[in-house]
């Protein structure tokens, strides 16, 4: 039988938005694992790191080289008889580290509804026939774009940046202003269903302009930006300051010029994580990346429909079609750790202040847990898990211990644990200071939320 402790050799991939070189976490990760055929270059960009079975970039056994999805798919125990059956003989979510330089694209990942019809209509620019609801978890500071902003907000940016307002027209924006007024004080369902397609029409109208109109506006919107400063956008709202707008704006244009990406941080929220802060993405929000390294992990799809910040293939169509368009405050798109009842730290571990982060988004093909190990000797045991997991070190070192197999770990090293093994991490840090980071990703179809606080 195969012993359900595997070191994986990951693969990085290189995308214009990744940062260059050691700069690069995913670099770093990727190029602590023996390779031959990978090595750090200064002035490459490093993008992401996959971690799981996906066939665009399969995991592979580092001491047979087999690929992860083999091994699962000869010994079906690895990934427990029901995620096997539930999951077609694979790992059902796709972990990541992705290191963010450059915005990545406006996009949005479909329904699975809509995954399966993307999928027989453009098999080439959507490669799955699944879901993709997924998990950001921070490993540096980092800076997004995420969901609709509160109506309220959208209608003051129609307001007062003329460059947008004329984008939209100013018929569309009179509209979409009295109908927000008219349902201020209002949360009935009719109210929210006038609300939410009232914000569509204003965005559909945003992303039907002219190629032409959106460059000119855009000249007018950057001038705007470089001379107003804290004052742009009329002082911008309570939850994005007029000068954080202006140097978005800014900063924005130097990566990608004039682009429609420009207006649509206007309709989305600007948001900062601090290291084990999170955001949970269902299928159809819209979001884009701007900086800052991530733990990332999702159901196992690379589809992805953009609509701006990309030189890639835009379905602006399909992407204004396809959008929930829920609206809401920045705080109700992050999500906040809670305990985690099935993993035990030794009282070393409590006392040095050591945690352990359950990260649990309301689907059934992921969860995470972050593990921060401080002091040498702290110690996590996790309870067995009906369902197979992967762990990353991504920062110290210790040791990863499964029945009687135990292998080092040091920042990059890279795990899959199969189903039903219980597993112990240890750190083995040289001072007091020192912090043994892991983010562990599973899946539990049976609902025993597994590892043992």
């Amino acid at each position: 039988m195969q012993v359900p402790l595997i070191r994986l050799q990951c693969g990085a991939n290189s995308y214009e938005w990744g940062k260059k070189g050691s700069s690069s976490a995913v670099a770093r990760f990727a190029a602590a694992t023996p390779s031959s055929d990978f090595t750090i270059e200064d002035d490459r960009p490093y993008a992401e790191l996959w971690m799981g079975t996906h066939p665009s970039n399969p995991s592979k056994d580092l001491s047979t080289g087999r690929t992860l999805l083999d091994l699962v798919q000869d010994n079906k125990a690895l990934l427990s008889p029901s995620v096997a059956a539930r999951y077609d003989n694979k790992v059902p979510f796709l972990f990541k580290v992705l290191s963010i330089n450059k915005a990545l694209s406006i996009q949005a990942h479909p329904n699975k509804k809509l995954a399966e019809e993307l999928h027989r209509k453009d098999p080439k620019n959507y490669p799955d026939d699944n879901h993709k609801p997924e998990m950001a978890i921070a490993i540096t500071p980092f800076e997004g774009l995420c969901g609709f902003r509160p109506l309220g907000e959208i209608a003051h940016f129609l307001e007062s940046v003329p460059p947008l307002r004329q984008l939209v027209g100013d018929d569309n924006a009179r509209e979409f202003a009295g109908i927000v007024r008219q349902n201020k004080d209002n949360d009935s369902k009719d109210a929210v269903e006038q609300n939410k397609k009232a914000l569509q029409k204003i965005f559909g109208a945003l992303m039907s302009s002219s190629e032409a109109d959106m460059a000119a506006a855009a000249k007018v919107l950057v001038e705007s930006a470089a001379t107003a400063g804290a004052d742009f956008a009329a002082g911008g709202v309570a939850a994005t300051s007029g000068s954080t707008l202006a140097e978005l704006v800014q900063r924005l244009h130097g990566q990608f010029g004039a682009d429609y990406g420009l207006f649509v941080l206007f309709f989305l929220n600007f948001v900062t994580l601090q290291p084990g802060e999170a955001l949970f993405l269902r299928a159809d929000d819209i979001h884009a990346y701007v900086s800052g390294d991530i733990i990332e992990c999702m159901a196992s799809s690379d589809n992805v429909v953009r609509a701006g910040f990309t030189p890639k293939f835009k379905d602006v169509d399909t992407l204004v079609n396809m959008l929930t368009y829920s609206y809401a405050p920045i705080d109700e798109q992050k999500m906040g750790p809670s305990d985690y009842p099935y993993a035990t730290l030794n009282r070393t571990g409590y006392s040095s202040g050591s945690t352990i982060s359950f990260y649990d988004p309301p689907i059934e093909e992921f969860s995470v847990i972050r593990t921060n190990l401080k002091e040498s000797g702290s110690k996590a045991t996790f309870d067995p898990v009906d369902g197979p997991s992967i762990i990353i070190c991504t920062a110290g070192k210790g040791k990863i211990s499964v029945g009687p197999t135990a292998q080092e770990v040091k920042e990059g090293y890279v795990f899959f644990v199969g189903a039903s093994a219980k597993c112990v991490l240890e750190s083995e840090g040289s001072s007091e200071d020192d912090e043994f980071i892991t983010f562990k990703a599973f899946c539990d179809v049976e609902e025993h939320r597994g590892a043992s606080l």
